[in-house]
């Protein structure tokens, strides 16, 4: 999983700090500092703390579970 967060969108609200604690970190009252590749066993948490942001500034890519391609019929 890969985690992005538009600082320039992010206030400082903290829900996210407060959802998922080991991924998320408040630097002074309005720095948000983050862990870009979370663990797998954080996706639930950091899937709340992307919701629950107010202004939207959390983005999560779910690298792995994609489909892999279709083999051609023999």
């Amino acid at each position: 999983m890969r985690v992005v967060v538009d600082l320039s969108r992010c206030e400082g609200y903290a829900q996210c700090a407060f959802l998922a604690p080991d991924v998320f970190r408040m630097q002074g009252e309005e720095g948000l500092m983050y862990d870009p590749s979370p663990d797998d066993a954080q996706r639930e948490r950091v899937l709340r703390a992307a919701a629950a942001c107010p202004v939207q500034a959390i983005l999560v890519d779910r690298l792995e579970g994609r489909p892999a391609g279709r083999r051609a019929a023999e």
